[in-house]
């Protein structure tokens, strides 16, 4: 082989994300694929085809292909990646040799790996490493994942939060909820049928999440209240109706399904071996993904487990930068690799 090319895939559930050696990340998209159903034709992927969410006529179908952190429809996953990838593999010819990372959650199956392996080879690919999310998370965030010392990660993205402990190279013990960015939404819509008898959408609900979601509120200071007017469909007339909606709103539709992440990470410090317990005791945890960027998560786990947690500076990134990182070495990647898979 002439030479190489090296992709790291982070295939989110809210977005996807490409890193290419030596350029970093090249794709930053919402996981979302356009299609004109009666010509079978694609109209858009990514953010362009996010702003269509809720407002498109019959023909036309909106389709989120990654559910729960998997692969929930086979043929629009591997369209939206075409679509992604075009471009990035011109050239890429039979002299090249193409590698390719893909995070995905420690809890999938074997069977939904090998749909996410099917996926990828349609690309070209010729080696294809399978990587759960929390090491490559972890790779991302610059943690020491090779040595002794034990550290602990959550990633909260938007279909699955994982969290792992781990030390010399591997997972040492783990928790993958299917509980995560997406439940949130879920909670705030729920919350204004409820309170405001108004029917709001996904975009909307992440809006008010990102805009003024908070998981902990330390007092009633109204100083650190925020405020966002909430769009959306009287249930009882039919009509568009306008609601201010308050962060501490946020916070009480929040509780339950933020308590469910917090339980998660609980239980995976239950299971950690004691040496490995004390490591976390002396240097934390780190939180990385869109859900560990909510205000007031970090002080929350604190408050609930005692240890410091830090948010990642590169939260967001941190999976596609690692998936990327950990082709440097192809050798500690056959390592931190699930399994690796057939050539």
């Amino acid at each position: 082989m002439l030479f190489n090319k090296d992709i790291g895939i982070d295939l989110g559930t809210a977005n996807t994300l490409i890193y290419i050696k030596g350029k970093g990340i090249v794709i930053n998209q919402p996981s979302v694929i356009a299609v004109d159903t009666g010509l079978r034709k694609i109209l858009a992927v990514g953010r362009d085809a996010k702003d269509m969410i809720g407002k498109a006529p019959k023909h036309i179908s909106v389709i989120r292909p990654l559910q729960d952190g998997v692969i929930s429809d086979f043929e629009m996953t591997a369209s939206m990646l075409r679509v992604f990838l075009k471009g990035i593999l011109d050239g890429a010819g039979f002299f090249t040799r193409i590698r390719i990372v893909v995070g995905v959650p420690s809890g999938v199956t074997e069977v939904e790996k090998r749909a996410v392996e099917e996926v990828i080879r349609q690309m070209g690919a010729r080696d294809v490493y399978i990587l759960d999310e929390p090491m490559a998370a972890a790779i991302g965030c610059g943690l020491p994942v090779d040595d002794p010392l034990g550290c602990m990660i959550a990633d909260i993205g938007g279909g699955t939060s994982d969290i792992a402990v781990i030390a010399l190279g591997g997972i040492v013990t783990s928790t993958s909820l299917r509980h995560a960015g997406d439940k949130l939404n879920e909670a705030i819509i729920v919350y204004m049928r409820k309170s405001y008898d108004m029917l709001i959408g996904d975009k909307t609900a992440e809006d008010l999440k990102i805009a003024i979601g908070c998981a902990y509120i330390e007092d009633d200071d109204e100083e650190t209240v925020l405020y966002l007017d909430a769009r959306g469909r009287d249930t009882i007339t039919g009509l568009p109706k306008t609601i201010k909606v308050s962060s501490k709103e946020i916070h009480e539709a929040l509780e339950e399904p933020i308590g469910v992440i917090i339980d998660g990470i609980r239980n995976t410090l239950e299971h950690t071996p004691p040496e490995l317990a004390a490591d976390i005791v002396s240097h934390g945890i780190v939180l990385s993904g869109g859900g560990g960027l909510i205000r007031g998560l970090d002080k929350l786990i604190t408050r609930h487990t005692g240890l410091q947690v830090f948010i990642a500076d590169n939260a967001l990134e941190a999976v596609a930068e690692g998936t990327g990182k950990s082709l440097k070495n192809i050798d500690r990647l056959e390592r931190y690799a699930s399994n690796k898979l057939r050539r």
